[in-house]
């Protein structure tokens, strides 16, 4: 189908799916808690005639839509949860829930997406299946990784996988697209350090935690700028630092917790292997004793090429040779990381914009994501649509029309 079928389509449709997304902006809902979002999603599958199948991952589901005889099938993913915070937009659809807000674009991925399997159910020409995947949990409840231990890929066997994000402050009509890691991974740690609390004004009688953990940190940070290559990416931040409840008592304990970030595991394991060095030797030095607790959570979200080179292929048919940029890596984290850990696949960037398309009624702060004044643009949707489109036909061509 050419490009200007998705113009009729959406000059058809627009309104009602624009009306979409704006409901489930004004109903976010958290992680694994996306009962009404679900539902929905459901709901306008079926009236599509897809075929739909609940349940993965709690409140996940995908929708079938076939067509011909080839036994290749792809995956589209859209990510359905909110983030706990509370919103500063007044606009008519803003959230009715407090402190719970659709600050990173979900609401806007999954009404994209809806309105791609529309499309596609209505009006494409393809020869296979399109699985569109529509995942609880992202905020860091591993979502994807739920659905996947539900079957994902056994039950949908699919050769490979895509997924876009909205990016704020790229501009509207862009897509950006690259190869190898994008995104970095996500762990915490948490260093809690033992020592012996006594009189503040009698130190020498005890084992300050306090003094320990200062050296510590500082020590910790040595970890990124001389024991990894100057070529290696890494993230070590301490965000929370606790100890004491009164000035005239030294603390018997001192916890610290932060994040580590990494763009490959190589590197993650040489930093946790130093923290538990570093932690053990400065506690001991102090005259106290440590433990670390490192939780790893997503891994980093690592594109594969041929998939990339797919991506910016449809982009260029669909909006232009000049739409296309390199995809700037982030320590952010994703958890479509694991579906791409097990299926070849492409994430990718769709730009947002800078905010201008929110008239009126918005929270007077920047379109950033996680940011209280943040809202999804919808002028994405028929750009969305043409890029899933023309994916789908380089992926699943038929005899018709032939990849361009």
């Amino acid at each position: 189908m050419s490009t200007s079928t998705i113009d009729i389509f959406w000059a058809e449709h627009g309104n009602s799916l624009q009306a979409l997304r704006r409901d489930i902006h004004a109903h976010p809902e958290l992680c694994f808690a996306e009962e009404r979002t679900s539902s929905l999603v459901a709901e306008k599958l079926q009236s599509w005639g897809i075929t739909v199948h609940r349940g993965l991952g709690k409140t996940g589901l995908v929708g079938v839509i076939q067509k011909g005889s080839n036994a290749r099938a792809i995956g589209l993913r859209a990510d359905m949860d909110a983030l706990p915070m509370q919103e500063h937009n007044q606009f008519p659809h803003a959230s009715i829930h407090t402190g719970r807000m659709h600050a990173c674009g979900h609401d806007g991925h999954t009404a994209t997406l809806l309105a791609t399997a529309q499309y596609l159910a209505q009006h494409g020409a393809f020869d296979g299946t399109v699985y569109v995947i529509f995942q609880p949990a992202e905020e860091g409840g591993g979502g994807a990784k739920a659905m996947m231990d539900d079957g994902l890929f056994s039950r949908f066997p699919m050769d490979a996988i895509y997924a876009l994000h909205n990016w704020p402050g790229l501009p509207v009509g862009t897509v950006a697209a690259s190869a190898g890691p994008v995104m970095g991974s996500s762990n915490e740690f948490k260093i809690t350090i033992e020592g012996k609390g006594g009189h503040a004004a009698m130190p020498h009688l005890g084992q300050d935690p306090v003094v320990a953990a200062a050296a510590l940190i500082q020590s910790l940070q040595t970890i990124v700028s001389r024991n990894l290559r100057p070529i290696d990416d890494a993230v070590l931040s301490i965000t929370i630092l606790r100890a004491g409840e009164a000035s005239n008592v030294t603390p018997n304990t001192c916890t610290l917790e932060g994040t580590v970030r990494t763009f490959t595991l190589d590197v993650l394991d040489i930093i946790e292997a130093r923290m538990r060095q570093i932690s053990s030797a400065i506690s001991s030095a102090y005259g106290c004793s440590s433990t670390l607790v490192f939780e790893r959570n997503y891994p980093p979200t690592i594109n594969h090429a041929p998939q990339v080179d797919i991506v910016r292929r449809a982009a260029t048919q669909a909006l232009g040779v000049t739409s296309i940029q390199a995809q700037e890596p982030t320590m952010g984290a994703e958890d479509f990381s694991y579906m791409l850990q097990a299926k070849p696949g492409c994430y990718f960037f769709l730009g947002n914009g800078e905010g201008t398309h929110r008239v009126n009624g918005h929270g007077m702060g920047p379109c950033m994501l996680h940011n209280p004044s943040y809202d999804f643009n919808d002028a994405l949707f028929p750009l969305a649509i043409k890029i899933w489109d023309e994916v789908v036909h380089i992926e699943l061509p038929t005899a018709a029309r032939e990849p361009r």
